[in-house]
């Protein structure tokens, strides 16, 4: 799905890229309506994966109520078929640690484990495979969303998907300029992921319908208040979907 191409002849190289003609589409967001290129956008949808939002996965496992995860699925099961028609790439950013976990540090690893019980982030406790292992089912989305064969795949190994991993270079050669977020959990890796991408340059888009979290409610209200007032904007995907549909 590279864009980012030279086009080559035998003893010439010709380094212009391919030119991607302006798709505008305006969209309403809360704080003001926006305008997007779709020619320059695309989608990172965050941990829908099983360890975080399916019954039986780390979270479920440990007693997290897992249901307000799962609410963005119907969301991103009707949008997500759009954006792929009208050419946004779809990137699934799933948490997926090395088997070792060596590029771990404790302050990590000590997350959901304060007491050093077990349990925590690559711990296997009471289950049969570590958890949020690159290619374990755990680290694998949800059977409840269905990815295309054109999709994009980036594991990461933080709160931010950004930090360690190889999410930028991909966006880099994708020519893209525009992030929509989608996933969960929004006020953590969801956020943690939009901001580092506002700090890299990138212009930043919450999708507050086709993101979720099992945080107090407070979190959600809080998060998609500090996007519009330091970071970006807010919409809704299914507003975007009516917009290229009518466009």
């Amino acid at each position: 799905m590279s864009r980012n191409l030279w086009s080559l002849r035998p003893g010439h190289a010709d380094l212009r890229r391919t030119h991607q003609p302006q798709r505008p589409l305006e969209v309403p967001a809360e704080s003001s309506d926006v305008t997007i290129d779709l020619s320059r956008t695309a989608v990172i949808v965050v941990d829908m994966q099983n360890d975080f939002v399916t019954e039986g996965g780390w979270l479920h496992h440990i007693g997290v109520d897992v249901s307000g995860a799962i609410g963005a699925v119907a969301v991103l099961n009707h949008g997500l078929p759009v954006l792929r028609s009208a050419q946004v790439p779809v990137i699934w950013l799933n948490w997926g640690n090395r088997p070792d976990k060596a590029n771990l540090p404790p302050g990590v690893l000590h997350v959901y484990d304060p007491n050093g019980e077990g349990g925590g982030i690559g711990d296997g406790a009471a289950r049969s495979e570590a958890v949020l292992t690159r290619g374990s089912w755990g680290a694998a989305v949800t059977s409840e969303l269905q990815p295309s064969e054109d999709d994009l795949f980036v594991d990461k190994y933080r709160m931010s998907g950004f930090f360690d991993s190889e999410l930028d270079s991909v966006l880099r050669n994708l020519r893209v300029d525009t992030l929509l977020f989608a996933g969960v959990n929004a006020d953590q890796c969801v956020y943690a992921t939009l901001v580092d991408a506002a700090c890299l340059g990138y212009d930043v888009i919450m999708l507050a319908d086709a993101v979720a979290t099992t945080s107090p409610a407070y979190c959600m209200e809080a998060t998609l208040y500090n996007v519009r007032q330091c970071y970006g904007f807010t919409t809704y995907l299914d507003a975007m979907v009516r917009r290229i549909e009518q466009a």
